[in-house]
């Protein structure tokens, strides 16, 4: 968990968002090995590139990971924070939450924020597994809220077809790109 924090801790430095803590937790199930906290909002601009922070938003109508697409390395934790709304990040590992397929590496550890819903709160998951992991809201998947992180390089079950409940970039395009914003994706 030390360690969590120090990836984290460097992460906010990083992009410039040092914030203080709210002092506040949520919970997750445990099955997923990262550890959800509650932090103030940071300033992070969703698809910029910029940090391994993906922004899970309501917009209107609209469910969205910000960006839809992110590529790390092996090795580096991704925060999942909530913009607004009500939402988890969970990985398509057939019987995890309501996924009925595998969509991450063989050997990959699964990971599930469960439903989140304070505006701040962030759930932090560690990548080890290279591959292509694609992950979905629980609340939401059925409406299309759905994303992909491709960790190293192209990998697994997820390569060549998208998940069952929406649509999100070619693996080789995350590559490319480092990161694809919901906003080009979607627009």
């Amino acid at each position: 968990m030390e360690r969590r924090q120090i990836l984290k801790t460097a992460g906010i430095l990083a992009t410039g968002g040092v914030t203080g803590l709210a002092g506040c937790s949520s919970s997750g199930n445990g099955d997923g090995g990262g550890e959800p906290t509650t932090t103030e909002p940071q300033e992070t601009a969703g698809g910029s590139g910029d940090s391994n922070t993906v922004m899970m938003v309501t917009e209107g109508s609209e469910y969205y990971f910000d960006p839809i697409g992110l590529f790390i390395e092996s090795g580096e934790t991704v925060t999942f924070e909530i913009q607004s709304g009500s939402h988890s990040a969970t990985a398509y590992k057939e019987g995890t939450s309501s996924a009925s397929v595998t969509r991450i590496p063989e050997s990959a550890e699964t990971f599930n924020s469960e439903t989140l819903s304070e505006q701040g709160a962030t759930y932090e998951h560690t990548f080890e597994t290279t591959g292509t992991y694609d992950y979905f809201c629980i609340p939401h998947k059925t409406l299309g809220m759905v994303g992909r992180i491709v960790v190293g390089e192209p990998g697994g079950p997820a390569e060549g077809s998208m998940p069952p409940d929406g649509d999100v970039p070619e693996s080789q395009t995350i590559v490319d790109q480092g990161s694809v914003s919901y906003s080009s994706f979607s627009g």
